[in-house]
């Protein structure tokens, strides 16, 4: 850290009142394109860090939203400040730099918010990283739950999928999207992939309306996600409905006006709420009390991560507590490893995780819907992969209150 960034020292705890104390280092976006999806992680690590004091240290550095800052956040946690254990969240490209520079250090890491098998298959081979999340064939049986509940009997589905890693892994012939969608019967119409930003879709537009597609699905961003409603809107191409994960999990920015958000009826991926049935290992908060104090706090919509973000702190105290010794790199991956834990988030279970070094985390469906408290709210409408999970709400027709004509 070079001192000049108020932001990171304010994050920086300071030096721990004891070496018995274990340094938790949390590699968090605070500046650049990923600031937004960091705020869940800053909260939870403010929140928690009073609570812990005395048993865990937690200690911040600034990932800068991309994959040179996430690598030289990890070397400061672990050279300077001495950290047993690296935790993050989310980024194509963040997530994969401090996984490998934690590998390269000899340092365990937890990570989530990024589809299991693009993890486990993308990178290499794992000794000192763990992860949870959900996996790309949850994706897409959510997805085609919400497809078929939409009504309608056609089952051919366009795919809006760029050529980066989101499309090639959606796409994949065996771990992907794909397989599983196609398992369910499903015709997928996938155009070439398009490069991100897009400046026009129109070559989609035209290959979905020449096969016949009512429904599509992708992992835009909003952004581009608004050039093909327009695009679509323009030429006559309706859908019933469009499914969408990644970017499209967040709710609008702030500021973005209601007639103007790329999520309007969109559907998408849901794996946490404050609707969800769980309390925190740690202290026993409920979902429904920490997007409370979340908006209090920072006067923002809750997002998703929130949820995943306090699960992370409460794998760490727990790895680190059960560890042989803290001290001990090995000791503290064995704990990680041994680790069946109820969190905020849902059972965490890296003992019987899909592969070595992975846990699960459940998917509903949910849509964006006009809300009373802000101008999109996610509203559950499918919970049947959730246990004690509560619909509150039914899906909608894409057009059933607005059809994106500008703006996005």
């Amino acid at each position: 850290m070079d001192g000049t960034n108020a932001e990171q020292k304010r994050l920086t705890r300071a030096a721990a009142p004891a070496s018995a104390v274990p340094t938790v280092g949390v590699v968090v976006a605070r500046t650049g394109r990923l600031a937004r999806l960091g705020d869940p992680l800053a909260y939870a690590m403010d929140v928690l860090g009073p609570k812990l004091r005395g048993r865990l240290r937690l200690v911040a550095r600034d990932s800068r939203s991309g994959a040179g800052g996430a690598r030289q956040a990890v070397r400061e946690l672990v050279e300077v400040e001495g950290a047993r254990i690296v935790l993050t969240l989310a980024g194509t490209e963040v997530l994969p730099a401090v996984a490998g520079a934690c590998e390269e250090a000899g340092v365990p890491c937890l990570s989530s918010t990024f589809p299991w098998q693009v993890y486990y298959y993308g990178g290499r081979r794992r000794r000192w990283t763990y992860h949870f999340c959900w996996g790309l064939d949850d994706i897409a049986e959510t997805f085609a739950d919400l497809w078929e509940v939409s009504g309608g009997t056609e089952r051919t589905v366009g795919c809006l999928w760029n050529d980066g890693p989101q499309g090639s892994w959606s796409r994949h012939d065996t771990h992907g999207f794909l397989p599983a969608a196609r398992a369910r019967g499903h015709r997928l119409v996938d155009p070439a992939g398009y490069r991100e930003p897009a400046a026009a879709l129109d070559g989609h537009v035209t290959a979905f309306q020449e096969a016949g597609v009512d429904v599509v699905t992708s992992a835009a961003t909003g952004a581009d996600l608004g050039v093909f409603r327009r695009e679509a809107a323009a030429r006559g191409l309706r859908p019933r409905l469009i499914t969408c994960s990644r970017w499209l999990a967040y709710p609008p920015a702030p500021g973005t006006p209601a007639g103007q958000a790329p999520q309007a009826n969109v559907a998408t991926l849901v794996y946490w709420t404050p609707g969800h049935p769980y309390r925190s290992s740690l202290d026993g908060t409920t979902p429904a009390e920490l997007a409370e104090g979340y908006e209090r706090a920072t006067g923002d919509q809750w997002l998703q991560p929130l949820g995943l973000s306090y699960a992370l702190f409460e794998v760490a105290a727990h790895a680190l507590a059960t560890a042989a010794d803290p001290t001990v790199p090995e000791s503290v991956a064995t704990a990680l490893a041994a680790t069946r834990l109820e969190t905020i988030a849902g059972l965490l279970d890296w003992t019987s995780g899909p592969e070595p070094h992975i846990a699960t985390v459940r998917l509903a469906g949910g849509q964006w819907q006009r809300g009373r408290t802000h101008p999109y709210e996610l509203v559950v409408v499918d919970s049947r992969r959730v246990e004690g999970l509560r619909a509150d709400g039914e899906l909608l027709p894409l057009d059933a209150t607005d059809q994106m004509s500008t703006g996005g």
